[in-house]
């Protein structure tokens, strides 16, 4: 198993060249990196273990399926939703596509696709406009598209979240995505934080633990899909219960000011803490991953290297 942490590309540089030193220093194999429009650095930290996080939007069915009423409901205009995604639903394929190139100049040995789909609102309202087989469906087509006639030095792998598409709650929904992959090196990207925010009665750490390994239990064989995982604990069930189901009264009316709005509510849900409970040994013991990413929220080096420390010391029950 190769640990690596969760990178910033933009972040390379504040290491001033000690980027692979600080990481090695952790007990780590290396980066999986994340892009936002950034020149990338010609020497990239731990070069030999690189995973890559592809551009993702959290809202892109309505483009995909070119459904112009849902997005002038959204977005109010052609042109603000035009801005958002860059141009039309070929322009999001063009984009992912130079993602995928991307990922193969810098030596990736695997990229990561979130599969899901949810609107401003229904990050709120948590009433869905579209089901996990439609967010499924559109996602593989659009993963078939981009690696047909390719042959990428890297593998795909797909992230589950708790909004709709792959949940990892839903056995039968996971077989149909794998199914649906033509990709023959794909597999599942289990994140623990994303899965523990799919069941809102959770209360504490070991509860979360628990569920993830039921999770697995109930994929039987399938979970031997899961090759990689994004390691974070998120215990948010009675923010959720008590912050959704509505829309609130000061949401902006603008997009982009109601999507910026919108950012730190997702966060309260989605928490990215490291694990504090040692039950997280038996979850990443159970799966035993190829790859397992601390994907961590936290601002900077020391911030970023601390919360770590705090979870390696958990899950291997020393300091580290």
């Amino acid at each position: 198993m190769k640990e690596l942490i969760s990178l910033p590309a933009s972040e390379i540089a504040a290491y001033k060249g000690d980027a692979e030193r600080e990481i090695r220093a952790l007990g780590c194999d290396g980066a999986e990196l994340i892009w936002s429009g950034e020149d990338l650095p010609a020497e990239l930290p731990c070069p030999d273990c690189v995973g890559y996080h592809l551009v993702f939007y959290p809202d892109w069915i309505d483009l995909w399926n070119g459904d112009l009423a849902a997005l002038e409901r959204k977005f109010g205009s052609e042109e603000k939703w035009r801005a958002f995604y860059g141009g039309d639903r070929s322009e999001l394929v063009a984009q992912y596509a130079a993602d995928m190139e991307r990922a193969a100049s810098v030596g990736a040995k695997y990229v990561v696709f979130h599969v899901s789909d949810v609107s401003v609102e229904e990050g709120y309202t948590y009433e869905w406009l579209h089901t996990d087989e439609e967010v499924i469906d559109a996602a593989a087509e659009l993963i078939n598209m981009l690696c047909q006639g390719k042959s990428f030095p890297f593998a795909v792998f797909v992230e589950n979240q708790w909004w709709p598409g792959l949940t990892f709650t839903r056995p039968e929904m996971t077989a149909h995505l794998l199914d649906a992959i033509e990709y023959a090196d794909k597999g599942v990207l289990l994140d623990t934080g994303h899965l523990m925010n799919a069941n809102t009665a959770i209360r504490t750490q070991a509860e979360g633990a628990r569920f993830i390994l039921d999770m697995l239990d109930a994929h039987g064989k399938l979970a031997e899909s899961v090759r990689a995982m994004h390691l974070h604990q998120s215990v948010s069930g009675e923010y959720v219960r008590t912050h959704t189901g509505f829309i609130p009264t000061d949401l902006p009316e603008e997009y982009f000011e109601r999507f910026a709005f919108s950012y730190a509510h997702i966060q309260k849900i989605d928490r990215h803490q490291p694990w504090t409970d040692p039950a997280v040994r038996e979850v990443v013991g159970r799966i035993s991953p190829e790859y397992l990413t601390h994907e961590l929220s936290a601002s900077g080096i020391e911030a970023r290297a601390a919360a770590v420390r705090i979870q390696r010391a958990s899950l291997w029950g020393e300091k580290s």
